[in-house]
């Protein structure tokens, strides 16, 4: 029986993904959830199990190929006997003819031909090289010898375009460079991550109407507090306590007094949330995702805390699902973990406002009290808030910036647990 591989739906909003890589050829036998297949969407990439055991008999997209959600991507031959000489009857004359191509295409002699093919699959060695990894080996005449040296990064020992690319700037390399602009510059394809980044961010540059309100929080007593029990902390949870969670819980009490910061603008109507998520940016090695707390305002401040570390470590290690890469209603950056002080972030769309989070560091500042006015030590963070005057003004702004320092200065940090 011939079963259809379909373009799988990733999210409720997501109509579309791209083929990044196929872990398997034309004529592979393919085990039922194996994973064979890479797609990438907007939100995230995935690894696709296989829907059947068999053959694979045809492959119906290339790598970065962007396919419609439900298309035919692939056919599984799943007939116990099933091989290249066994095609089903009901494919089509062409693709009987694309099979018979790769069946008969001739084996390739390392001696004879140094220079790596188009596509490879070096099944003695168990490697696999995916089509862009071809195309700069080709390109820079790697041969198949020394391609296999190379030390991969990627999953199982995989040998990524990375890789290449740093192996051909390496001592030794082969000697035809990079394309030449000037004497110097070289081009370099924009990995898929940072296509996605790059279209969303001008998206939203030219979607919302962006202004800027900043503001500078004492931080003192949560860095006291944090400082006093984070080993006790770490005993019963076995993470690290972060400031993260009290910014995000003084982000959701604001919210509840300042809703329209959680709403959303579709044409000329605005969309009121019923639920507060969050959506927190996690740096990457190759880019950046937004992970997102759903129904935070049900949450208590432990709860918080698991969260966020929670969808840290699945972020970083790229074990998210792809819905929870969507539906934030608020946004929140803290470029503070890189010792930057202030910072204004594109708004998340369809978000309406974002919080930047600057690094805490100590600083002399002037205290009020009733006795007069002294010079003290303080632990001082600064926060920026970005929203969109399309919705929210100024004052509207900028009360709900002062409601999250009000919440985090005043935070009865006795009653957290």
């Amino acid at each position: 029986m011939l079963v259809d591989v379909i373009m799988p739906k990733m999210g409720e909003s997501i109509t579309e993904g791209t083929i990044i890589e196929w872990r398997k050829n034309v004529g592979d036998t393919v085990d039922k959830d194996e994973i064979f297949l890479e797609i990438g969407t907007d939100k995230v990439d995935s690894e696709i199990p296989s829907p059947a055991a068999g053959i694979l008999v045809e492959i119906l997209a290339k790598p970065n190929d962007v396919i419609d959600v439900g298309k035919v991507i692939a056919r599984i031959n799943t007939d116990s006997n099933a091989t290249l000489d066994t095609v089903p009857e009901d494919i089509p004359l062409a693709d009987i003819k694309k099979i018979q191509e790769v069946k008969e295409s001739p084996k390739i002699d390392i001696k004879k031909d140094p220079v790596v093919p188009k596509n490879q699959l070096d099944k003695s060695k168990g490697l696999f090289f995916t089509p862009v990894v071809m195309k700069i080996a080709n390109e820079h005449n790697i041969s198949m010898n020394e391609l296999e040296s190379i030390q991969g990064s990627g999953r199982n020992g995989r040998i990524t375009k990375k890789d290449v690319l740093s192996h051909l700037k390496s001592p030794g390399a082969p000697s035809k460079e990079f394309k030449e602009v000037k004497m110097s510059d070289t081009v370099v394809e924009m990995e898929y991550m940072r296509k996605r980044i790059a279209d969303h961010m001008r998206a939203s540059l030219d979607t919302a109407a962006h202004v800027y309100v900043m503001t500078e929080v004492d931080m003192t007593d949560i860095v006291n507090y944090v400082n006093d029990n984070e080993n006790l902390f770490y005993e019963k949870e076995s993470f690290k306590l972060t400031y993260t969670p009290f910014i995000v819980n003084a982000v959701v009490k604001a919210i509840n007094q300042f809703p329209l910061m959680n709403s959303s603008i579709q044409d000329n109507e605005i969309i009121h949330k019923k639920n507060i998520n969050i959506g927190l940016a996690v740096s990457l090695e190759d880019g950046l995702i937004v992970p997102v707390m759903d129904n935070c305002e049900e949450i208590n401040f432990l709860g918080l805390c698991r969260r966020v570390h929670d969808l840290s470590v699945r972020a970083r290690s790229k074990d998210l699902r792809p819905d929870e890469l969507q539906g934030s209603t608020f946004s929140i950056s803290n470029f503070g973990v890189f010792n930057v002080t202030m910072g204004t972030p594109i708004i998340n769309q369809p978000n309406v406002g974002i919080l930047g989070v600057g690094a805490i560091k100590k600083q002399p500042v002037v205290i009020e009290s009733d006795l007069g006015d002294t010079i003290g030590i303080r632990s001082q963070m600064i926060l920026s808030l970005g929203f969109d005057h399309r919705l929210i003004d100024g004052a509207g702004g900028s009360k709900f910036i002062e409601k999250i320092r009000l919440e985090i200065e005043n935070l009865e940090l006795m009653d957290l647990f």
